[in-house]
């Protein structure tokens, strides 16, 4: 398996019009212009911070950077690309070559990370009893990152792990949101089967196209690798093409023949010179860029915090600096596990403190021990009786609405600790 990441650049502007490019749930047609419909005489012109941002990405990826680059003409015909090709790159990406280490040490190496603008959105639904396929171009040319590894995954596990890095890492930069159920970051996969010990690459692969979880893209995964060996098991290869994902019956579905390269007929984009970057500048990219990922897990794994608890932390920026904000005003001894612990307990629905110093003063007030213990039962008691249907799902075994019972009581007593909330609320609940 290999994979292609797209990431939507959450620059105020689109690639190549001054439109601007934050088009979620704005009304259809709203945000366009000449340029990104596409009509005659238009002309595109670079947004330069999407051009840095791609190249920032490039770097925390360990990509080189190409100095002088080139936009091309990707050419096909789809109702969601109006002028009949997509501005893309072809063969000097600004960024090429690095590598994702993974958990397990396996290598991920990256082939390239360029820069594109997106197509339209096509809507599919009934009018008039009939069913109809309408186009939103508020999308259409909005600056889009693409991160393409080479096919070095044999593992469903190995990939999700990946592409959930990926989306850490873009994150962690502030290039995007990378919100997949907002389209802000959307997965293809392209996979195909050989036999064990062959070190050659099959002569087919077939593409998963626009896949927006990574639950979705464990089980499509999952499915077209089962649906590959059944065909090559009845002496037959597999058709090249793209596949969709059903999520309401778990398979996948052809939607296309699969294109090679020269079916694309990439040409130079003939509206826009080639882009020449400034080493310096580059340089200055490069040492500016914010801790990453794997380095803030293995500064958390340092401090003595065990692997799942550094996971929780390191995923969420908010939690992040929460921890490093309050480690600062007090590193005594057992701090860090103690300011780990309460925020890890933060995940079960209460209300996230705003600084360090009102974790510092949550952590004393739950360290007093000044709790009549009576009134903590009273408190559990009324919250079970207020909300027998979640006690019910618990005992069902729904462990995680644990967290809102724990966060009920702790409205009621906001002085009490969260660790002898819970205490409480287990055992009361038998």
């Amino acid at each position: 398996m290999g994979f292609e990441v797209h990431v939507e650049l959450a620059t105020k502007s689109k690639m190549f019009c001054g439109c601007p490019a934050d088009h979620f749930e704005k009304p259809a047609n709203s945000q366009t212009c000449p340029t990104c419909l596409g009509l005659p005489g238009a002309l595109p012109v670079p947004n330069r911070t999407a051009i840095l941002w791609v190249v920032k990405l490039g770097l925390a990826l360990g990509s080189k950077v190409n100095l002088i680059s080139k936009f091309d003409r990707k050419n096909y015909f789809y109702p969601d690309l109006p002028k009949g090709y997509q501005i893309s790159q072809y063969d000097l990406p600004f960024c090429h070559g690095g590598a994702l280490i993974l958990n397990n040490g396996k290598r991920v190496r990256i082939r390239r990370v360029h820069l594109e603008e997106d197509t339209a959105k096509l809507l599919h639904q009934e009018m008039r009893d009939r069913p109809v396929s309408l186009i939103d171009f508020n999308r259409s040319g909005v600056p889009l990152a693409e991160v393409v590894t080479e096919p070095d995954f044999n593992s469903v596990e190995d990939g999700v792990e990946y592409l959930k890095e990926i989306q850490l890492v873009v994150r962690s930069l502030q290039i995007s949101s990378a919100d997949m159920e907002k389209g802000s970051m959307r997965l293809e996969a392209n996979i195909s089967m050989k036999k064990r010990g062959d070190n050659k690459l099959p002569g087919y692969k077939v593409e998963l196209k626009n896949i927006n979880s990574f639950r979705f893209i464990r089980k499509a995964l999952m499915f077209e690798a089962s649906r590959q060996i059944q065909v090559l098991e009845n002496g037959e290869v597999p058709i090249q093409e793209t596949r969709g994902f059903e999520e309401s019956t778990g398979r996948t579905v052809p939607q296309r023949d699969k294109e090679e390269a020269h079916d694309y007929r990439y040409f130079p984009e003939p509206d826009i010179p080639p882009v020449k970057l400034d080493g310096t500048e580059v340089e200055s990219i490069r040492k500016a860029l914010p801790e990453m990922p794997w380095q803030i897990r293995s500064r958390l794994l340092e401090s003595g915090l065990s692997a799942n608890t550094v996971n929780v932390i390191a995923e969420d920026g908010d939690y992040l600096r929460l921890f490093d904000e309050t480690l600062d005003l007090d590193d005594s001894a057992g701090m860090a596990e103690s300011i780990a612990n309460y925020l890890v307990n933060k995940r079960f629905g209460l209300v996230l403190p705003k600084s360090g110093a009102d974790v510092l003063r949550s952590l004393s007030e739950s360290q007093k021990g000044e709790v009549d213990l009576e009134e903590l039962e009273r408190a559990v008691d009324s919250v079970m009786k207020d909300n027998d249907r979640a006690v019910n799902d618990y005992k069902n075994g729904k462990v995680q609405i644990l967290g809102f019972l724990i966060g009920q009581v702790r409205g009621r007593l906001p002085g009490c600790g969260v660790d002898l909330i819970k205490k409480t609320v287990v055992q009361r609940m038998g």
